[in-house]
């Protein structure tokens, strides 16, 4: 067994306070890395291209967002991940930052492989309504797909 201390830590969030409850635990593991090992944070939001619209009063259809509308929402979300890495940046990590549109649970595996992830943390729940991430949905779907990296599932406190 191998003292391979996880270096590289992707994060997928998806702006809600309990999708955040992966970041202590992260932040934890961090502290207890030696001052040599040089981690890296990789925080990632996924836009949705499409948002679910009520059409006739109750059918949901999928509609595709204009582009100023993805744009303000990928400004928000790098806004939002920007002030979440603060706290790993005092703690001497390198952060980075990735905004992706598309399907959340394709995108965070496509992240792994691309940033070549030691470690994937993530809440088991994020939104309610339509883009939670249950168990079931987005985490069910990372999990399936298993990349070559380790998935760590937080629960999220109080559910």
């Amino acid at each position: 067994m191998g003292n391979k201390m996880y270096e590289r830590i992707l994060i997928p969030l998806d702006g809600s306070k309990v999708g955040e409850s992966a970041l202590a635990f992260v932040d934890d593991l961090l502290s207890k890395l030696s001052p040599e090992v040089k981690a890296e944070i990789i925080l990632l939001q996924v836009v949705s291209r499409v948002h679910p619209a009520v059409v006739a009063g109750e059918a949901v259809a999928d509609v595709i967002r204009p582009q100023e509308e993805l744009a303000e929402l990928k400004e928000k979300a790098a806004a939002y991940l920007n002030s979440v890495g603060e706290g790993f940046r005092n703690r001497g990590a390198a952060v980075r930052v990735i905004v992706s549109p598309g399907d959340a649970s394709e995108e965070i595996i496509k992240c792994a492989e691309e940033t070549n992830a030691d470690l994937v943390a993530m809440s088991t729940h994020g939104r309610s309504g339509l883009s939670r991430w249950a168990f079931g949905s987005v985490t069910d779907r990372v999990l399936r797909r298993r990349g070559k990296a380790p998935i760590l599932l937080v629960k999220a406190p109080g559910r």
